[in-house]
């Protein structure tokens, strides 16, 4: 794996799952420290992940056993590799061979995942728009659901007029 400072990132969904297989794993990689997290990958805060970006240093590569240890969707994986790249580090997947930033070819399937999830989202919008301009188009109202009944509406409007008439 070269001379690089190897990071393992080791994280299990519930407290009852065990981290141990991971750290084994890791270690056997050749990481140098390993942070671990007893946490859901579906919460945005996630506490270790957070002090492993803050550790990082240029030249260091992040391992993980999975992808699904890391990140939660394709975004969120694109999301974390753009910080690492941002700090000069890597990021290899022992499953996943093919996502090692390290390589040519991990960073250009990287590039083209996040070209993929551009394209997705951009799509995504575009329908999003179409739905709702056909909707708009069909009488249907958006936003929230009027509180007070016209009646109700028609009656403060006349205690206000009321009001200003006695200033």
């Amino acid at each position: 794996m070269g001379n690089e400072h190897l990071i393992g990132y080791a994280r299990v969904s519930t407290q009852g799952q065990n981290l141990e297989q991971q750290r084994e794993r890791m270690l056997a990689l050749g990481c140098t420290r390993i942070f671990e997290e007893k946490i859901s990958g579906a919460k945005r805060d996630r506490p270790e992940l957070l002090r492993l970006l803050d550790h990082l240093r240029e030249g260091d590569v992040v391992a993980v056993i999975r992808l699904d240890r890391l990140a939660r969707s394709t975004s969120d994986l694109l999301q974390i590799a753009e910080l690492l790249r941002a700090k000069g580090a890597g990021l290899r997947s022992e499953a996943e061979p093919w996502a090692d930033t390290t390589s040519p070819a991990g960073r250009l399937i990287l590039t083209v995942f996040a070209g993929i999830a551009d394209f997705e989202r951009s799509l995504i919008s575009e329908r999003t728009s179409s739905g709702r301009s056909a909707a708009k188009a069909r009488g249907v109202k958006f936003g929230p659901k009027p509180v007070l009944t016209p009646s109700q509406i028609a009656h403060a409007s006349v205690l206000v007029n009321w009001s200003r008439t006695l200033n």
